[in-house]
């Protein structure tokens, strides 16, 4: 009989072997829920018949939060009877087009320019201009026309969908209008006091 044998070492070895086990196990659970099984932008898939991975919202669906104005078709993709709409769905205010200037200044002027002219500082650093507000076919465009540009994307702009909540992309189009007519309107349509102030700056 060997007495210098270690009559622990088969407890050791299976504590060892357990430890390794857990080991692998808590490996395994971190790396599956750091690393989930998921489509990154524009990944391709051949799960669906267009192979596209992104998916358009549910036809009837709407985000939460985004009801504050009622759901109506016009509302919330700019057509009526599936065409682009040539009117507001709601009433502009003062408010709203405030509110547009903000939202405009924030995501719009670095392409489109502060103004409208498409000059924006992006253009001026080489990114490809895009159409003036002011030209005659921008000018004549359906509100709806806006709406859908501003949610799906047009040539090179991408869609602000995610990045410009419904209500504020209304907002932006009546700003955009404000832009349009504020070199359509006679002087002497002008309110007095703004009248007076523009005359004023410009001796």
């Amino acid at each position: 009989m060997n007495l210098s044998a270690n009559p622990n070492k088969p407890f050791a070895a299976r504590w060892m072997l357990a430890a390794v086990s857990l080991l692998f196990v808590c490996a395994g659970c971190r790396l599956d829920m750091h690393v989930q099984p998921r489509y990154n932008p524009y990944d391709p898939t051949d799960f669906f018949g267009d192979g596209q991975s992104a998916r358009l919202p549910v036809t009837g669906t709407v985000p939460r939060g985004d009801l504050t104005l009622g759901p109506n078709e016009l509302f919330y993709s700019g057509k009526l009877n599936g065409q682009p709409s040539e009117a507001f769905p709601y009433p502009v205010t003062q408010q709203i087009v405030e509110r547009g200037r903000e939202r405009y200044n924030v995501f719009c002027s670095p392409c489109h320019g502060f103004s409208g002219d498409g000059d924006g500082m992006i253009v001026q650093r080489g990114f490809r201009h895009p159409p003036s507000f002011h030209e005659d076919r921008m000018r004549t465009a359906p509100v709806g026309h806006y709406f859908d540009v501003i949610s799906n994307g047009f040539g090179v702009m991408y869609p602000y969908a995610d990045r410009v909540p419904v209500a504020d992309r209304w907002a932006v189009i009546a700003y955009v209008r404000a832009l349009q007519l504020s070199r359509q309107v006679p002087i002497a349509d002008v309110p007095d006091a703004e009248r007076n102030k523009l005359t004023s700056e410009s001796k």
